[in-house]
């Protein structure tokens, strides 16, 4: 899923406003009554920025302050949260919520449930009449679109129509595919979510915290490789209509790849963003700030900040033994115990890394290989910062009935 070349008006436009402006001129050249979508609401006056938002937890130091409601960075690799503020806060998520709608579709892609190339029928509740208060992909009423391009749709052109089209296709009703969605991000950790429709428009009971659309923005890069790219395309033509994407960092800044933005009166501008420089991938939440240049204007200060304080390390060799776990009524009395994958830890930047390994007591025969016998606990500064599971390297058999009874007896007499 390659994306187009870019012209350089687009990305100066990018700089000076923070945010890309659908290119919907021939549909309004054809409807001379409707006004293309600028944003995904119509386009408020310029508000004072809010105060800044110091830290309140941070792994490093001089996190950056941050004129949101609520922010938040987090290490893919592990999930962890390098610094945030508000970070449990239940704010509503305007489109950022689409992140939930297209994760659906795509791992319904993956489980065959739904196929590329299906056909999603436009109804009158789905329809965009093409007015400038929401964001549309412009399906025609009536019409039928591919699985493919209603996804593309949701993700670079923040369709509306596209995400009511999907839920009704896939659960009947909006209502239906909510309950989808939340289902959803109760599985994927999401405490302080609650999805009333696919679109994230208005609803006082649509909330979503930074946490939580972090946890979402990482299910969507691991869960969904295939289609992942999608979130990276700048631009998306349909029905004649060539809109881009709305993340300004994706002209800007070579690193990053994804993945939403949002914009209600109620929410503010917010967006999620990830970026991956070398073998580290951070993954960035701004909430409720007040204009689409600040939102990206402080999703480059807190990856600056990430990027610059932290560093990958990696404790423990992939193929090195770690340790020898101790086996009974085996036809062996031991067996290596290394990790099951390649470990890694993001870390500030010269910290120091320290080790120590917790094997299974009573371990007994027979033992698979890559049964897990223990794990090893990483440590800097004496607090705990990350750990991995032991397994074992190789198959341990049970031992025969005469060897099992002399073992029993040594074990019984200490020996």
């Amino acid at each position: 899923m390659q994306t187009k070349p870019f012209s350089l008006l687009p990305v100066l436009f990018a700089f000076a406003a923070g945010a890309l402006v659908p290119g919907a001129t021939a549909y309004a050249a054809k409807h001379h009554a409707t006004k293309p979508a600028a944003a995904h609401k119509k386009a408020t006056p310029a508000v004072n920025a809010l105060p800044p938002l110091a830290a309140q937890t941070a792994l490093a130091a001089n996190p950056p302050e941050l004129a949101a409601k609520a922010w938040l960075l987090m290490d893919f690799d592990s999930g962890e949260v390098l610094a945030s503020a508000n970070a449990d806060e239940p704010l509503p998520p305007a489109s950022l919520t689409k992140m939930m709608t297209s994760y659906i579709v795509e791992q319904a892609l993956r489980s065959g449930k739904l196929k590329p190339t299906d056909l999603v029928t436009v109804s009158q509740n789905a329809w965009c009449r093409g007015t400038n208060t929401e964001s549309c992909m412009y399906l025609p009423l009536g019409s039928q679109a591919t699985v493919i391009d209603i996804l593309r749709g949701i993700i670079v052109q923040s369709g509306n129509d596209a995400s009511k089209a999907i839920a009704e296709h896939m659960a009947g009703s909006e209502e239906g595919f909510a309950k989808l969605m939340n289902l959803e991000a109760q599985r994927l950790g999401m405490t302080q979510t609650k999805f009333m429709n696919p679109t994230g428009l208005p609803d006082p009971a649509h909330k979503s915290s930074a946490r939580d659309l972090a946890l979402l923005a990482r299910a969507i890069i691991r869960d969904s490789a295939e289609y992942y790219p999608i979130y990276a395309e700048r631009e998306f033509k349909y029905n004649g209509i060539k809109q881009g994407n709305r993340n300004a960092l994706l002209y800007t800044d070579p690193t990053v790849d994804g993945l939403k933005t949002g914009h209600t009166a109620e929410a503010g501008y917010c967006l999620v963003t990830s970026s991956k420089r070398n073998d580290m991938r951070l993954i960035s939440v701004i909430l409720n700030t007040h204009s689409a240049q600040a939102r990206a204007d402080q999703s480059r200060t807190l990856l600056g900040w990430g990027f610059g304080s932290f560093e990958k390390a990696t404790p423990i060799a992939p193929n090195a033994v770690v340790a020898t776990a101790k086996v009974s009524f085996g036809k062996t009395d031991t067996v290596a115990a290394g990790l099951a994958a390649p470990w890694g830890l993001t870390v500030p930047r010269g910290q120091q890394v320290q080790t120590s390994v917790e094997l299974k007591s009573g371990l007994e025969a027979p033992v698979a290989k890559g049964a897990v016998v223990g794990k090893v606990v990483a440590t800097s500064n004496g607090k705990p910062i990350g750990e991995a599971p032991l397994v074992a390297q190789a198959e341990v058999e049970r031992s025969g009935l005469l060897l099992r009874a002399w073992q029993h007896l040594t074990r019984l007499f200490g020996k």
